[in-house]
């Protein structure tokens, strides 16, 4: 008989998306609380171009939002006949034996909206959606199971890093082509980008915290990390996970400095960019390793 694959494909391909729509979600969110905030408290100048510009910005983080729980939403759609065939169980039947299961599915329900109805401007639209995505990966603790939140909590606090950071980068583009003073332009980035930086350390702190969890309880032992290819894959995600955190600390101390003028925030778009591509390849790399068996 052949030896079993490591790996079944397509299964990272899932994973990865799974992250993208985790990551789109939460940094929605992300940048409604922290980025937005940051522009409206450095002072907006008269004249309304530049809450259009925020107004705008905050229009597209929705719908990016929208596109990440429609993806996710789908994904969780399509893998629940299979979930229920594991349990003998017919689909419906699954959601009324497995709360946290039809919890999901109804913090889907509550984020669509939530994202629909602040990508149509309505300001009670934000606050459903935050809660929606904040609390989701959070929900069994609802029900005192505790170990059950390190995996969801550890992609939710990435999401909300690296997810928020993409769609700074993505309101950094219109905001060069907004009709503004390229004072009041480098102004509104690094309000952003200040409000964002200590939102970032947070959440890459509780990354840290639980990705730490999270590989212990899949190592099981010390040796693991270099005797499996499971400790591999993890070793490869924690030196390309170094490469980002690297870049994220070049651009608090370095770039962060040199904001308040366009070509400030220009430096700074072009670092981030980089971040975010290296970011990207981590979820590569974790996608493969959450396909990868544990070691035993």
């Amino acid at each position: 008989m052949a030896p079993e694959p490591l790996i079944m494909w397509p299964d990272p391909l899932f994973e990865l998306l799974g992250f993208l729509a985790m990551f789109l979600a939460a940094g929605a969110i992300g940048f409604r609380y922290f980025a937005r905030r940051g522009m409206l408290a450095a002072g907006v100048s008269e004249g309304g171009e530049e809450l259009r510009f925020i107004a705008d910005a905050t229009r597209r983080a929705a719908l990016w939002g929208l596109v990440g729980t429609l993806v996710g939403g789908v994904q969780f759609a399509l893998n629940l006949p299979g979930q229920a065939a594991e349990r003998h169980m017919a689909p419906l039947e699954l959601l009324t034996a497995e709360p946290l299961i039809a919890l999901r599915l109804a913090f889907y329900a509550l984020a669509l909206i939530g994202f629909l109805a602040a990508a149509g401007r309505r300001s009670w639209g934000w606050p459903l959606a935050a809660m929606a995505v904040i609390v989701s990966p959070l929900r069994a603790l609802l029900f005192g199971q505790w170990a059950r939140i390190v995996n969801p909590a550890h992609e939710l606090a990435g999401g909300l890093w690296i997810g928020t950071l993409f769609l700074l980068v993505v309101a950094l583009a219109p905001l060069r082509r907004a009709a503004l003073p390229p004072e009041r332009r480098g102004a509104l980035a690094a309000a952003m980008v200040r409000a964002f930086s200590p939102f970032a350390l947070f959440s890459s702190g509780a990354l840290f915290v639980f990705g730490v969890i999270t590989a212990w309880r899949h190592l099981k032992r010390l040796d693991a990390l270099w005797t499996t290819p499971y400790g591999w894959a993890l070793i490869a995600k924690l030196c390309v996970v170094a490469v980002v955190v690297a870049l994220g600390a070049w651009n608090w101390k370095r770039q962060l400095s040199k904001l308040g003028s366009e070509a400030g925030a220009l430096d700074l778009e072009r670092t981030a960019r980089v971040e975010l591509a290296v970011a990207f390849v981590v979820l590569v790399v974790t996608a493969i390793l959450v396909a990868l068996p544990s070691p035993k």
